[in-house]
């Protein structure tokens, strides 16, 4: 059995040592290394090219979201965080997994089974989210941390969604309409169309088109989206 490499990210000395120790009680778990910051987290991973990063999330400095964005990780992550459960559901995240410390043992063996399950994620689809939250997705094959306040549209792609955002960045993400239409905040978004979902703050403007259907133009956007008839009594009555 091929050993999964793990990398130990944690400011306090005492934290990383504890879960190092945890961690040897599984054998086909192998600390490659460990790092106290995001800085040499980012030189262990070049070094190391750990299957899965153990990060703490609250760290001087840069925090762990940082390190995310700070490169195209493709290890699987189990955020190690002192918060509580309330306050995870804040930065929404499709990480493998999180861990509350002081980390319980039984709690940790559930995280690496779902490991060795090939990544299998966290149930979360009936998680609403807030304006201001942050989604962490696989965007394109790469860790991205993203916030949903960012998000112009969405696109329909079979199992998978095409997001584009503010800044211009899009990508293709595991996600179908449904859930994200079911955890968007209602209130800053709406479906116009059975494949599309808008931001409601990104609408420049409607242009009456055939068959009661319309034309939206979305800001930063040129080519505009098709609302079908069917949702535009929904659009309307959102956007007063």
């Amino acid at each position: 059995m091929n050993k999964i490499k793990a990398l130990v990210v944690d400011d306090e000395r005492l934290a990383r040592k504890e879960l190092i120790l945890m961690l040897k009680d599984f054998e086909n778990i192998i600390v490659v290394s460990e790092a106290d910051s995001v800085n040499s987290a980012l030189m262990e991973i070049k070094k190391h090219n750990p299957d899965v990063i153990f990060l703490d999330i609250q760290m001087p400095g840069k925090s762990g979201f940082d390190l995310l964005e700070s490169a195209d990780i493709t290890a699987k992550i189990i955020f190690v965080t002192a918060f509580d459960e309330f306050a995870i559901r804040a930065f929404e995240v499709n990480a493998l997994d999180y861990l509350l410390k002081p980390i319980n043992p039984e709690r940790l063996q559930i995280a690496l089974e779902r490991l060795q399950k090939n990544g299998m994620e966290i149930e979360s689809s009936f998680n609403a989210l807030k304006y201001d939250d942050h989604l962490f997705l696989n965007v394109n094959n790469k860790l991205k941390f993203i916030k949903i306040n960012s998000i112009v549209s969405i696109t329909a792609a079979g199992d998978y969604s095409n997001i584009i955002c503010v800044d211009g960045k899009k990508g293709l993400t595991l996600k179908t309409m449904k859930e994200w239409e079911n955890r968007l905040p209602k209130n800053n978004f709406c479906r116009i169309h059975r494949s599309n979902i808008v931001n409601l703050n990104y609408v420049d403007s409607l242009e009456e088109w055939f068959n009661n259907s319309y034309k939206v133009y979305l800001k930063n956007i040129s080519e505009p989206l098709i609302m079908s008839r069917r949702y535009v009594s929904n659009l309307k009555s959102k956007m007063g």
